[in-house]
């Protein structure tokens, strides 16, 4: 009877080892996962950190492009300004030439004759065309018995005319001019309306 007391309490002394061995296995499962669980947080602010500062060097980096831009621009305007200037002045001393030689016609006016007169006032006047020419200025073509344009010429009105066909120029009332190709005002005229009935006849 003795021995198989023995065998029975043999499983008995195991089973509270087996449950140890399982308790702490289980333990130690649970601590890896809480190690494992509390690192994350820690990932996510690192990644949240990093992504900050690559903000912030954007951010500084497209401040600074903007700044050179923006210098970039203000110094193509002085600079535009600068060559809007120098053109202002050349023209300007070119033009008081032509008004000196004015100013010397009219100053001896009294003490000219006629022709004198009109010759001086031809060579400021052709002295003029020629500052002119040189700015690209050009008269716009408006010669009598020309064909009337519509984009170059305006119609002051229409006059009968037996000598010139209709829609031709048959005076030019005031000159104008092409800059640089572009009309800058058109030439005046006035424009045949053909010859009359009677002047037919």
């Amino acid at each position: 009877m003795a021995e198989l007391n023995d065998d029975k309490q043999t499983p008995q002394a195991t089973e509270p080892e087996d449950t140890a061995a399982n308790n702490a296995s289980g333990a130690a499962a649970t601590t890896e996962e809480r190690a494992g669980g509390a690192s994350a947080p820690a990932d996510w602010a690192a990644q949240l950190q990093a992504a900050r500062q690559e903000a912030e060097q954007y951010k500084d980096k497209y401040l600074r492009e903007r700044a050179e831009m923006e210098n970039f621009r203000k110094r193509q305007e002085r600079l535009a300004g600068e060559r809007n200037q120098r053109y202002k002045r050349d023209l300007m001393e070119k033009v008081l030439e032509v008004m000196d030689n004015l100013d010397r016609a009219m100053h001896f006016e009294e003490s000219m004759d006629r022709e004198d007169l009109h010759k001086g006032l031809r060579m400021v006047h052709w002295q003029l065309e020629e500052l002119l020419k040189t700015e690209g200025l050009q008269p716009v073509p408006a010669a009598v018995g020309e064909p009337f344009d519509p984009h170059l010429h305006e119609a002051m009105d229409s006059v009968p005319s037996a000598e010139h066909p209709e829609g031709t120029i048959v005076e030019e009332v005031r000159k104008g001019y092409l800059l640089g190709g572009d009309l800058l005002r058109p030439a005046r005229v006035r424009v045949s309306a053909g010859a009359t009935p009677e002047q037919q006849e």
